[in-house]
């Protein structure tokens, strides 16, 4: 991300335009003259954004919600459909043609794939960013993301976050302990995503334990790295879960597509699920009017 010097005591805050679907899946109108105009409007908005370079003084939770958004882009399923897919199945399941496409198309228009420390930096202490940054993120395991995927991050040099359901390790369809260790040990980012999927909200007593400390430690075991990255299951938090988060080591943890946390930004960044209903002319569009 370009940055021009403001005045020291001015700070550009951004309109944000914020998406109020959880799953992402309404069709956006693609092709159109407006489409492209906040294209450019979006782009000329994160060049003209200065951040401010604070050394090691933390931002506070405005600061780090005046900051531009960095477009997210929440990933499930990488594989072709099949019958027994359901309607709203498919909107977890990208076709592998599709990936190929939108990978190409972020390649292509200058976007650069960056990491949860790298956007923690740059919330928190007003770090530089590449000039389009994006965040390519996986929930649940899946193994299509290690077999249909990777071969399409390591095309474009782009790097991913997977955010792993440790139940599911080493089951059918679902990816190893040494696919995982594999994928950190290439310099992508492994990220918790619970044990078994369970709601957040609903989290009391040793759920903190069985759901948020025993994965994060089997993580931990298989990577040989700390574990500082969340992302809640179906996007679903409570104000309630970020001090349980925050005393276990966390740092930052994502949501969807809803609003962020006025007090806790850091524990409510937004994400969108790239439908497996939209083509990539449409997750162009999303990612400029949702962030």
């Amino acid at each position: 991300m370009t940055h021009k010097k403001l005045a020291p005591f001015y700070v550009l805050i951004l309109s944000i335009f914020l998406s109020s679907c959880q799953s992402n899946s309404t069709t956006l109108k693609s092709g159109s003259a407006d489409s492209l105009a906040a294209t450019q409007n979006s782009e000329d908005k994160l060049e003209e954004a200065e951040v401010q370079q604070t050394g090691d003084k933390k931002a506070n939770a405005a600061e780090i919600l005046a900051r531009p958004q960095v477009p997210i882009l929440c990933y499930h399923q990488i594989r072709n459909w099949v019958s027994t897919d359901g309607k709203m199945g498919k909107d977890y399941i990208v076709p592998i043609a599709e990936f190929k496409s939108q990978m190409k198309m972020l390649a292509d228009s200058g976007y650069q794939a960056i990491l949860p420390d790298q956007l923690y930096n740059y919330l928190v202490y007003g770090a530089k960013l590449p000039k389009k940054p994006i965040m390519l993120t996986f929930d649940d395991t899946k193994l299509d993301q290690y077999t249909n995927a990777l071969p399409e991050l390591k095309k474009y040099g782009f790097k991913g976050v997977f955010f792993i359901m440790t139940v599911s390790l080493g089951k059918p369809n679902y990816m190893s302990k040494a696919q995982v260790k594999e994928l950190s040990d290439a310099g992508h980012v492994i990220g918790s995503h619970t044990y078994d999927h369970q709601n957040v909200k609903k989290y009391q007593g040793e759920d903190w334990v069985t759901q948020i400390e025993k994965p994060t430690k089997t993580l931990k075991e298989i990577t040989g790295k700390d574990v500082k990255y969340f992302a809640y299951p179906f996007g679903l938090w409570n104000k309630e879960a970020i001090p349980e988060l925050k005393k276990r080591g966390f740092t930052s943890a994502f949501i969807l597509a809803e609003k962020r946390d006025e007090n806790d930004p850091l524990f409510t960044i937004r994400r969108i699920i790239a439908s497996g209903y939209w083509n990539t002319r449409t997750l162009h569009n999303s990612i400029v009017k949702s962030f």
